[in-house]
Parts: structure tokens; sequence; C-alpha cells
């Protein structure tokens, strides 16, 4: 019996079948990755796509695009959120009409970004995010959208719906005005003086589709684009722009860690950039480096006598990175008073130490304790337990895990009475590169200073210092900074506005000069009290108390000072302006936020202002940690000026992402987009929370 012909149906099924099999091994081989659009920001071309790179990753842009230059930099803080920090320059503008201010510079503009993904792609739905665009300014692009992205094999298509900048096509109905009819119109402008976040604008006014797609073509380097726009150009700050096409089309050549894109919009202007890319998380330094103390030879003393205690010492700073202020070997322990300082990664540090001990002390030794000091102060003492210890060394069984061979405990009364350090007195001094840049500003976009920051002082024991430091100058451009504010009606005092006058007149400047006194006053309590110069603006004095647990996710702590305003003109000179500032801080390292540190301040600030400032940071496998801040004050946005309140970000990256070998250490760069006098915090010359954050890393 012959076997019955295919119909139709199962032939067309077939060949569906067999498209489908092509596009999942296509899908294997050929996918989109996300590339940046003109603003910065996942997406085609002048829109967004609802697409999230991995955590960690970062891109830094540059783009041209007829009367608009952007500069802009996109972090994926999670794998669910990214923001985006930007410039524009408006090249039709001027920054000022007044010639001796800013003369002929164009128009600058800073606006934030904040995108979240609401629904992960899965086989048949798509990623969905939504996003605020310049959400805290004035709202040259402001905002707000929901998207949708999905790929099929080397295609990525996008849908989304945008309001206000990306909804001016008005080409459908906004489908909150059919609920509210507060929603039918936006209002216009910016509230205070810029820089506030204005809700009362979101998803409001006229309304417009946007999307496109991307294609990843055979050739892996390229990526092509064609963008349908939901803007008609018609409420731009450059003036209102030609557009006779909402088609835009583009492709971006990707070359290793770089992106080059070239684009048409609007029918009648070409747009190019380039984007450099690379993971926070992934980012990594050759190291050349002795390998750990190996003890599968091991051939320890017998007797603790028998200790060769100035090899196993020097072996504990050579292999181990560990500098000894003291130590005390007993029949059944070892105690180790010192400090790490060479590498960062807690585990690997106490390995290496775990390690070296093991080798040089007999097995009638059970525990060994690493007692890490900070100031002299010790912190926090890491029992070992020297069997399992060896045991997983050695690596006696599948599952061994040296990580569980020891814990992190406060020091023990037994163990801080034990504590005799010989060297307790003496002089000491380092020296550092400093690095200060403001971006934006009318004189100049860009202002920056560098030069030498050198510190000294003496310490009389363990508690008692006296300390300084002296700023050198060697290379800036703030002459060209013009803004003075002796002639502006303010109602706050001038306690950062005056900052022109500490840092341009002054090539050598004394930045802290001061009494130190701290001390560990009760278990998982310190105290600190600083008399003197304590920063660049102003002297003073001061005290300090924080409550930190070993390894525990919150600290609390809480400053007062009292300060006077310094004559920058007068290397120690002091002006007739005082104030009493201090805040209550609770430092929290949430558990549903990996890797991430908030601090909150509630106090007073230096302009006599009260109020609170919360910092938040996020920390990547490299090390590198994102940061920003802001400060809400009694002050409203008219009484503290352009920028409304005080606000910043900042970058701390590990010196050790730049060395060839293991190091500690951190180099910080701020960004202040504007500085004005409310909300502003007394820069003291020495934290607790940095003194002590061994017992709890989160920058170590």
């Amino acid at each position: 019996m012959s076997a019955p012909l295919l119909s139709k149906k199962t032939t067309l099924a077939l060949v569906i079948g067999s498209a489908l099999s092509s596009t999942t091994l296509a899908d294997t081989q050929l996918r989109v990755t996300p590339s940046q659009m003109v603003q910065g920001g996942n997406g085609l071309i002048q829109t967004p796509t609802a697409r999230i790179r991995e955590e960690g990753g970062m891109a830094i842009n540059y783009t041209d695009n007829g009367e608009y230059r952007f500069w802009s930099v996109n972090i994926q803080l999670y794998d669910w959120m990214e923001a985006t920090a930007r410039y524009t320059d408006v090249r039709t503008r001027l920054y000022s009409q007044v010639d001796s201010f800013s003369g002929d510079q164009t128009l600058k503009d800073k606006g934030l970004d904040v995108k979240f993904r609401l629904w992960e792609e899965s086989y048949y739905l798509p990623d969905i995010s939504v996003g605020f665009r310049d959400f805290g300014g004035t709202g040259f692009f402001e905002s707000e959208y929901v998207n949708a992205s999905k790929s099929v094999g080397p295609f990525d298509f996008h849908l989304g719906v945008g309001w206000g900048y990306l909804g001016t096509a008005d080409d459908i109905t906004n489908p909150f005005c059919e609920v509210k009819d507060s929603f039918c119109e936006r209002p216009g402008g910016f509230s205070g003086r810029g820089g506030k976040v204005d809700y009362d604008q979101f998803f409001k006014g006229t309304t417009a589709f946007f999307g496109g797609v991307e294609y990843q073509t055979p050739w892996e380097p390229l990526t092509l684009k064609l963008e349908f726009e939901g803007n008609d150009y018609s409420r731009d700050r450059a003036g209102r722009l030609e557009q006779d096409s909402r088609w835009n089309v583009g492709a971006v050549y990707r070359y290793k860690d770089f992106d080059f894109s070239l684009n048409y919009q609007r029918g009648n202007t070409i747009g190019f950039g380039v984007t450099y890319r690379f993971n926070m998380n992934t980012a990594s330094q050759i190291k050349f480096d002795d390998d750990p103390r190996n003890l599968m030879g091991r051939n320890a003393p017998s007797d603790v006598k028998d200790v060769n205690k100035s090899r196993l010492y020097n072996d504990l700073y050579n292999s181990g990175g560990f500098i000894l202020s003291d130590a005390e070997i007993k029949e059944d322990s070892a105690t180790f008073y010192g400090t790490q300082v060479k590498y960062r990664d807690q585990d690997e540090a106490i390995e290496r130490v775990g390690r070296v001990a093991a080798s040089e002390l007999p097995d009638s030794v059970k525990t060994y304790h690493m007692v890490d000091n900070r100031g002299g102060l010790p912190m926090v003492d890491t029992q070992i337990d020297a069997e399992a210890f060896i045991s997983a060394a050695r690596y006696e069984s599948v599952d061994a895990d040296i990580t569980e061979t020891y814990v992190r405990t406060s020091p023990s009364k037994e163990v801080l009475e034990a504590y005799d350090p010989e060297n307790t007195s003496g002089l000491f001094y380092s020296a550092d590169f400093f690095f200060t840049q403001s971006f934006g500003n009318p004189e100049d976009f860009y202002l920056y200073q560098t030069g030498l920051l050198l510190n000294g002082g003496y310490a009389f024991n363990e508690n008692f210092s006296v300390m300084s430091s002296a700023r050198v100058t060697l290379l800036d451009n703030f002459d060209k900074f013009n803004y003075l504010v002796d002639g502006e009606d303010v109602s706050l005092p001038r306690v950062r506005t005056r900052v022109r006058e500490y840092v341009s007149e002054n090539d050598v400047w004394l930045d802290t000069a001061f009494l130190h006194y701290k001390d560990n006053v009760a278990e998982d309590t310190y105290f600190q009290a600083y008399a003197g110069y304590l920063e660049t603006m102003f002297a003073g004095v001061g005290g300090e108390v924080l409550y930190r647990p070993v390894d525990s996710n919150v600290a609390y702590g809480i400053d007062i000072n009292y300060v006077k305003q310094r004559d920058p003109y007068s290397q120690t000179g002091l002006e007739d302006y005082d104030a009493i500032t201090g805040h209550a801080s609770v430092y929290w390292q949430p558990e549903f936020l990996d890797d991430t540190q908030i601090t909150v301040s509630a106090g007073q600030f230096l302009a006599k202002d009260k109020g609170v400032n919360i910092d938040y940071a996020k920390r990547f496998d490299s090390g590198i940690i994102v940061g920003a801040y802001a400060a809400f004050t009694d002050v409203s946005s008219e009484e503290y000026g352009e920028g409304s309140f005080t606000k910043g970000f900042y970058i701390s990256i590990p010196t050790d992402l730049f060395l060839l070998e293991p190091s500690k250490g951190r180099g910080l760069f701020p960004w202040v987009p504007i500085s004005r006098d409310g909300g502003q915090m007394l820069r003291r010359p020495s934290r607790l929370i940095d003194l002590t954050e061994t017992r709890s890393p989160f920058y170590d």
C-alpha cells in the first residue's frame, strides 16, 4: 500500500517548521548587540529601545548631529536598570549674551536619563521597559516612554509610545487623557531654577508612536538601523528644525571596544558618532605576583621554640602583604596584629597570610588570629582554624573551601589587652596626586586643576596625632573661572560659591592642619575628635561617634562640628562667618540590592540650612564604584539658585586596575553639575566610616 500524499497544509507546516528551525539556528549565530543612540543610552538613532545590556556595562559616547553635539556616559547599574548622564552643546545658541561672562561659547545643558526593564524577553514575549529622559534639569529633551523589543534571528524589532519630546508628532491620543483631563496638556518650562524633577509633567501632553528595526548583517562588525521617530522637531531648543521625513537610517561598525556610527536623519541631516565600551564587572589588569605559599610539601617546625620568627614576619609581608605591628606566638595559638597593604580582595589576603602561618608554625598551634589594624586601632580579628585551613589548602577533599575555615569577629578583650606595639609614635608622610574637574561651565566647557597633595604629621601614640596636608597646583585653567557672587543678591551664606578665590589665587595652599584623637570606646563603637584647619574653606573643632559591628550591613554614626570660614587670601586667617554643622547618619548595604551602599545623613549643613543628604553607591566586581548623592533642605529652589538643590556624581577606581602588581588604594573622579551654597556638608579630614572600613568592607 503506497504512502498517502502530503496535503498542502502539511507541506506548508513543514516549510514553516523548517524556517523556524533555520531562524533558531541563525539566532544562535547572528543576534543584534545593543548600541548607543545619539543622545546616549541603548537605542536606535534618535529613539530608545527596551534593551538593557549586561550589568556593569559602560558606554562613553560622542555624537555630532548638525545643530547638536552630545557627550554622554551610559551605565548599566543592574540587569534591570540603566542610567545616562549627558551634556548637550546647542550650536545655534550662545551660553550668555554677556560677552565678558562667556564670550562666544555656545549653550551647554546637562541631562539625566533612566530606564527600567519591567519584563525580560522570553520565547514569545518581548523586553518591556519604561524610561524617563532628561527628567532632572531644564528639560531640553524631557520625555517619558514605554517600549518593547523582540529579536527574531538577526533582526531586532522595537515599538514604543512616547510623551513629551518623543511625542511631539502627536499622532495618537494620550491614553491617560481619557482617564483624567489634566493629562491632556503638558505644562511648559521647568520648575525652580532648573535641576528639579518635574513629576507633574510625566506622561502628559501629546503622544506618538516610535520604533524601528535593527539588522545584524552576516558581516559581524556591521549592524544596520531603520527608525521611525515620534518627534517632529517643532519644540527644539536649537529652534524649529526642518524635518523632511520621520524615517531615519543608520549603521554601526564595531571594532574591538569601539562603535562607529553613521546616520541620515530627518531626510536632510548627516550625523556620526563614536562609542567606547567596557564592562566594570569584568575590567581587570594582568598581575605579576608570586603564587600563594604551597602547603603540599609543608615542613613545619615541631615546637613553638623552633619557629623562625624573623622569616615568618618577613614572609607575612612579602607573600601576604601584611605589615606587622605586634605579634604573640603561644603553644596553641598565634596572634598577628598588622595592616593589609597589598591585597584588596579580603579572602585572598586571609588565605595568603594563613598559608604563611601554616608553613612556619607547628601543629600544636590550633588557631591563627589575624588582627587587622586601621590607624593603629585593632579592628577585626580573623580567627583561622589551623587544621581545617591546612586541609582545605591542600585540597584534601573535593569540596574544600578555605573561606569556611575562618571567622571574622570583633577583637576580644584578651586580644585587645595583649596588643602592645613597640612603635606607636613618630613622623609619617605621603604624597598623592589630586585632580578636580568641572564640566559645562559658562566660561569654558571644561575646567580642571591637578597637582600634588603632600600629607604629613606626627603620631604621639596609637590614639593621638597631629596631621596636615598641603595642596600644590601644578596645572590648571581655573584662571578662566569668572563666576563671582559678590554682586548677586543671595539669601544663603557663601559657604561654597567663593571657591574661585580659594582655588585660583593660591598655587600652594594649606588644606588641613589639625589635632586628631581616636579610640575604640566600647564594643563595636568608635570615637574621634579633631580641631584645626579641617578643609580648604573651613577651620574648627568637631567630633564623631560610630557604631559598626563586624560584617553588619548597617552602621550608625553622629558628628557635630563648630566651624569658621577661612580667609582665602591668608593661609591661616579666619573670617567672621561661623556655623554649627553636623549629621546623624545611617550606612546601609541592603540585602536586596547586590553590592550597594546607601548613606542617609540628616542634620544641619554649612549654610545653616537643615535637611538630609542621600548617597547611593554601586560596586562592581572589578572594584569600580559608581555613586551619586543629593541634598534636600529647607531652602527653596529659588533661594538655592541655579540647579535647585545640591547633587553630584562620582566614580571610585581601584589603583590596582592600572598596576602590574596587587595594591590597595583608590582614585576618585567627581562630577558636580553645579555647586551652590545650600545642602553643603563639611569635608571632615577624617571619617570613622572610612577608618573602620575593614569591619564591613565595601570600598576595600
